[in-house]
């Protein structure tokens, strides 16, 4: 039962040797997808798991064993190898809920303050314009699931011409229509939940805007023009940092110049075999945690019931 747990726990080291390898020769869309369902696939089995260990370890102590009607001591292993893993596994899961708390009461903070700024703004085309000279512009959701808007500041429209303004327009209209911050979000607490994903929130970041660059080149006809109304706009935000909330995708983020490189070679036409194989691996890797964790409950289970008496033999371990 102890390994079926401990698996899922040092499973998600390993995703980022896959994911790096999709991102940037899988279709961007297919890789947003297939990397945000692995991270909180093994996000959640983390957890999971290291919920498991503690309730394991906690069984094994006698005034819990009591408190669960207990009348043969859980076939699980040793009490000196069972109690500390789990007091391992009560600090992991401390730090992890402390860390995601902080986030999202970060993250609600700053979207409260980009509605407001964006409440202030003046419309025009369609785009919420902040009064503003530095350099920014993002997808903002809408409110309890409203429709979003573009907010651009007047510095970021003064940089651009008129055909570059459109893609990156396209750009930020296609973060909406995707909804990418449900992504972004759902790669940033399941980055909290394991060390090993938070190198893979980057990747999935990378494939929110990969997929926003393919919507703009596609609404605006000119790849050409999408790569350098983005390498304009990433240059001249560079100056001046943002002030948006990390959840909000925008044009500017992330690896600009492999974005922009992508757009200048042309679409994915298809997977190549390493690809394929990195695919196949990272899809196992989530499987197998998945596998382990669900497994490792129905052992519990059914080792609480034995140790209750309820079925099955019992088994006297030493203490």
């Amino acid at each position: 039962m102890i390994m079926l747990l401990v698996l899922p726990v040092l499973l998600p080291f390993a995703a980022p040797l896959f994911a790096r390898r999709l991102v940037g020769r899988l279709e961007p869309n297919a890789a947003l997808w297939l990397l945000t369902a692995a991270t909180v696939a093994l996000g959640g089995s983390t957890v999971a798991a290291l919920a498991g260990l503690v309730l394991t370890g906690a069984l094994r102590l006698p005034v819990v064993a009591r408190l669960g009607r207990m009348i043969h001591p859980m076939a699980t292993g040793p009490v000196y190898v069972l109690v500390p893993v789990a007091a391992l596994a009560v600090a992991a899961l401390l730090l992890c809920a402390g860390t995601a708390v902080r986030t999202v009461r970060r993250e609600r903070r700053s979207l409260g303050a980009a509605h407001a700024e964006a409440d202030r703004a003046r419309t025009a085309e369609g785009l919420s314009v902040v009064a503003d000279e530095r350099v920014d512009a993002y997808a903002l959701p809408g409110r309890a699931g409203g429709p979003g808007r573009v907010v651009v500041t007047e510095g970021m429209l003064g940089c651009l011409g008129t055909r570059e303004r459109a893609a990156l327009v396209a750009h930020e209209r296609a973060h909406l229509a995707g909804r990418h911050h449900l992504f972004l979000a759902a790669a940033e607490l399941s980055a909290h939940c394991h060390p090993g994903l938070r190198s893979v929130r980057q990747d999935v970041a990378l494939a929110v805007e990969r997929a926003a660059d393919e919507a703009a080149a596609r609404a605006t006809g000119d790849r050409r023009l999408t790569a350098l109304a983005i390498g304009r706009a990433a240059l001249a935000a560079h100056a001046a940092p943002a002030r948006r909330p990390s959840v909000l995708p925008s044009a500017t983020a992330g690896p600009v110049p492999q974005r922009v490189a992508a757009l200048l070679k042309g679409p994915v036409s298809g997977a190549r075999r390493p690809v394929a194989a990195a695919f196949a691996l990272l899809l196992l890797c989530a499987g197998i945690s998945s596998s382990s964790t669900l497994a490792g409950a129905v052992d519990l289970h059914s080792g609480v019931e034995v140790a209750q008496g309820e079925s099955g033999p019992h088994h006297q371990l030493p203490r």
